[in-house]
Formats: C-alpha cells, structure tokens, sequence
C-alpha cells in the first residue's frame, strides 16, 4: 500500500526536461512521417497503416443531405477566374463530372440537396481589412454579382453555377442558401435551412477543398451534424505557398466523420 510520503520521492521533471521531452517524440515521428511519405509516391494516397480508427458513419436517408460549396463557374470552368491555379487540381480529382454524379444520384434517392454559393455584392468591396485570399477574391473580381437584387449580367458569369449543374440545382427542390462571404456557412442559412428538413448528417462536396469545403465541415460539425467530405469532389490551388488539396485533405481525415469517393457515396445512396 503506498501513501502520499512515497509521491514525495518520486523524481520530478521540470517544465524544461518535459518540454525536451516533448520535442524529442515529435522529431522522432516527424521522422517516420516523413520516411513513410517518401516511401509514398502519391501525396493524395491513403496511408497504408492508418493510425486513424476507422468511420462508423452510415447513411440514412431520411435525415441526409447532399451539400455542394461554390459548384460556381470562377472555381469548375476553364474560362472561371482561378482555373490557372485550380484546374490541374480539379482534372486530376476528375471533380466536375464527380460533383455530377453526386447530383444526380442525390436526386434519384429523393435525398435534401443544398448548394452554398459565394457572391460578392459592390459594397462588399468597400471593406476595410482584408484576408490574403480575400484580397485575392476582390482583385480579381471573383465571383462578383453587380446587384444583391438584380440578375443582371450574372447569367453565364463567374459567380454562375456551371451549366453541367444548372438542371439539378434549378428544379424547383434543391436549397440554395444565401452566400457566404469567406469560407464558412457561419453567417448564411445553411444550418437553419438543414434544420428546418429535419437533417443532421451531410455528404460535403465542391470548391474549394481547403478553404470553403473545409470551413463548412468544421462549422457543421460545431453545429452537431454528422459529416461526409467526398474527397475527389473537391479541389484546390496549388501555389507557391502550398498545395491546398492536400492541406484539406490532411484536415478532412483528421476531423470528418467519414471520407468517401463519389462512387462509394452513389453506390451507397443506390
């Protein structure tokens, strides 16, 4: 039987020796991290040993939506303002014709559809502090809309939903929210507009994988919904500073409750 005199001898580490502790574990599996992926030709690819448990997500189909960030003409057309920095990304995933197919069997299920839009209005160019990539979105004219209540000149612009999309997002069913204005659905009606369906679990897909896609993961999951990021259904720029496809991806294992491929998803909502 011990007593509280024995702890009294016990050795005790100072904040120093934890701290190099500390440091010491992290460079050595920083060092098998980085073993593992030269070993790993494909960035993208899954681990081989996951350390990660596995998902136990399953879909119900009474109380799941299909949700699709920016499905938008600046992000998925050749012709759209970003495609130098996204199309390599976009093709490799095979994104467009994926985000389809996520449509189109979301439609034959009977299942929620949502679409998340991105617009920029003329006063919202009038802010006074910006993000690196807001700056970017501004100087460009990204998905810019030259009224909040007029359609005039929208129709095959930018901040137009590609053509592919348009007969599965204007049926008359599918929810398009109110835009957001940087990444997450924090400050639109997607949450309230799921809600009000009586939906708690999400299929995420669209544009763009770090930034949009992936801050309305995070917020959903605030929010207590289940969710499902279809991994090839999104995209991101590859840039000087990173390669946002991967940095997404990376996040997406760590936090989703799941990480499907779009044939899986079809074949789950078959």
């Amino acid at each position: 039987m011990c007593n509280n005199h024995d702890h009294d001898h016990e050795p005790k580490l100072t904040r120093r020796q934890a701290l190099t502790g500390t440091v010491a574990i992290a460079a050595a599996a920083t060092g098998l991290a980085a073993t593992g992926a030269q070993a790993q030709e494909n960035p993208y690819a899954e681990p081989a040993e996951p350390a990660l448990p596995p998902s136990d997500m399953k879909i119900d189909l009474s109380r799941v939506a299909l949700v699709v960030t920016d499905p938008q003409n600046d992000f998925l057309s050749p012709n759209g303002v970003t495609w130098g920095v996204v199309g390599a990304s976009v093709e490799r995933n095979n994104t467009v014709a994926n985000i389809e197919s996520l449509f189109k069997a979301a439609k034959a299920a009977g299942i929620t559809v949502a679409v998340s839009p991105h617009y920029y209005y003329p006063v919202d160019h009038g802010w006074k502090f910006e993000g690196a990539l807001e700056k970017l979105m501004h100087n460009i004219g990204m998905f810019d809309r030259k009224d909040p209540l007029s359609l005039e000149g929208f129709e095959g612009s930018g901040a137009d939903f590609l053509d592919l999309y348009k007969p599965y997002i204007h049926d008359g069913k599918t929810i398009v929210t109110s835009p957001h204005k940087l990444y997450g659905p924090e400050h639109n009606d997607l949450a309230l507009q799921l809600r009000k369906q009586g939906i708690d679990q999400v299929i995420l897909a669209g544009m763009s994988a770090n930034l949009c896609t992936e801050a309305h993961m995070r917020e959903l999951l605030e929010q207590g919904f289940e969710v499902a990021v279809i991994k090839d259904a999104t995209a991101a720029a590859m840039l000087p500073e990173g390669d946002g496809y991967l940095a997404a991806l990376i996040n997406f294992r760590y936090m989703a409750n799941a990480v499907w491929t779009t044939e899986e998803v079809v074949a789950m909502l078959g």
